[in-house]
């Protein structure tokens, strides 16, 4: 579990084909304190577990299904990336729960800076719209953010000079692709409600629901 709080920005300086995944190797010394092989570290949002450590990089193995679902498939050598390491028992949960799983692509389609910060559009897809909410949070490329107000199609983000500065967020650009994981917990929510609704079918809970406007 991550919290969205990025430590690093890694260099991918390695991609190697294997399979129909890839190995992915990346430059990032201090990211590598007290990090062994096997554990996780989260890469531009995606949970990827490390298969080896040589001098300040580390390589893992980036699976076909990842790669497809993500933008580490597009990875290209001396992109920089964001990197979080798993949590710790003694960690402080700042941001929110990030497991690293992400939901699926968005893209920029607006970026907007200002004398302190940046206002940044994405739009994506119906199916991942429906988990967001205003002042709800997202993750984008694994950075824990906070919605501002949405459209029918996309949702608008407040970027703050901290968060610029030490992700790559400064890097993108209109147009870029951008990996989205949704607050785990609208999930949750999501199922408990559905749930309850097939149980209670036959009593109008669905019909409730709707008419007071939660559906």
């Amino acid at each position: 579990m991550f919290t969205g709080l990025i430590e690093k920005i890694g260099t991918v300086k390695n991609i190697r084909k294997a399979g129909n995944g890839i190995y992915l190797t990346i430059s990032s010394h201090s990211i590598l304190n007290g990090t062994q092989i096997g554990d996780s570290i989260n890469i531009d949002g995606a949970c990827q577990t490390v298969t080896k450590i040589e001098g300040d990089s580390f390589t893992v193995f980036t699976s076909s299904v990842t790669c497809n679902l993500t933008t580490l498939g597009n990875f290209q050598v001396n992109r920089r990336v964001n990197l979080e390491r798993a949590l710790s028992p003694s960690s402080r949960m700042g941001g929110h729960i990030v497991q690293g799983h992400i939901d699926g692509k968005g893209l920029i389609n607006k970026m907007l800076r200002d004398g302190n910060g940046m206002t940044i559009e994405i739009t994506v897809s119906e199916d991942i719209l429906k988990y967001i909410v205003e002042k709800g949070s997202v993750a984008v490329n694994g950075i824990s953010l906070t919605v501002v107000s949405l459209t029918d199609s996309s949702f608008n983000l407040y970027v703050i000079p901290e968060t610029i500065q030490k992700t790559t967020l400064n890097e993108s650009v209109t147009g870029t692709e951008v990996n989205i994981e949704v607050d785990i917990l609208a999930k949750y929510v999501e199922k408990m409600i559905f749930k309850t609704i097939e149980v209670d079918k036959d009593k109008g809970l669905k019909k409730r629901l709707i008419e007071g406007g939660f559906m």
